[in-house]
């Protein structure tokens, strides 16, 4: 269903973040994401007139991440900036990145090592949509979605599980409101898991997130600068499970 009809406007500013992800030839996966930032005017900065048509930000970040999320590699680039010579030099910093992975508190570590001053506000933005992306990337590729065991052998589910196992549901049910188990997607489309209740000790873990969560301690929660001051607050179990 579409966006009501909006009341008469006039285009001012438009951000455009996309994500693209690659499977490369010696087994690992690069995940690109970039932002631009332009406006439909000529526009003053204190670096001087950026005409129309000209970004003022387009930024570049990619992870290299192993088939266990873990980042293996990572590299910023600024090609567009409003301080031209000197917004690129916090690009080397992103490097910080590797180590991390994406399941376990990545936008909560990210947010950590580049936030305010060790990063770009922009570039490290980027750095929430990199788990989602990776997510979806995997979701048929290298995890199974559907209810049987279709994919190669070897890959794993995202808890590192064997993703076919026949008492597990494929890994994105019970994850969002329409895949809940009692949901008529799960009704219609996954038929063996309607109704499924998680076993006691998954449903203890689940409980133990949730009080993470709450308490802010281990557990999957991450918060994230929204270069206002204001803390956006993201749950890593939902990060891309809507495959």
């Amino acid at each position: 269903m579409p966006l009501s009809p909006p009341v008469s406007r006039q285009l001012r500013h438009r951000r455009a973040i996309r994500a693209e992800a690659y499977e490369r030839a010696d087994g690992l996966w690069d995940v690109e994401a970039c932002l631009t930032d332009e406006k439909p005017r000529d526009v003053v900065l204190a670096s001087g007139v950026r005409p129309n048509g000209q970004p003022i930000h387009e930024l570049w970040l990619r992870i290299t991440i192993d088939r266990k999320l873990n980042v293996v590699d990572a590299e910023a680039s600024s090609d567009w900036v409003p301080y031209p010579g000197l917004c690129q030099v916090s690009n080397p910093a992103y490097r910080a990145l590797i180590g991390l992975n994406l399941r376990q508190n990545f936008r909560r570590e990210a947010a950590r090592l580049l936030g305010g001053t060790e990063g770009c506000t922009h570039l490290t933005e980027l750095c929430a949509v990199l788990p989602t992306a990776a997510i979806q990337a995997f979701a048929g590729e290298v995890w199974s979605t559907g209810d049987s065991a279709k994919a190669s052998s070897g890959n794993e589910a995202p808890d590192g599980s064997h993703e076919h196992s026949n008492d597990k549901p494929p890994f994105q049910l019970g994850r969002c409101h329409a895949l809940r188990f009692d949901g008529e997607a799960v009704q219609q489309f996954y038929p063996r898991w309607y109704g499924h209740a998680p076993r006691s000790a998954e449903r203890v873990a689940s409980s133990g997130d949730r009080a993470d969560r709450q308490t802010g301690k281990g557990g999957n929660a991450s918060g994230m600068n929204d270069g206002s001051g204001n803390e956006v607050q993201s749950n890593s179990q939902t990060e891309g499970n809507h495959a």
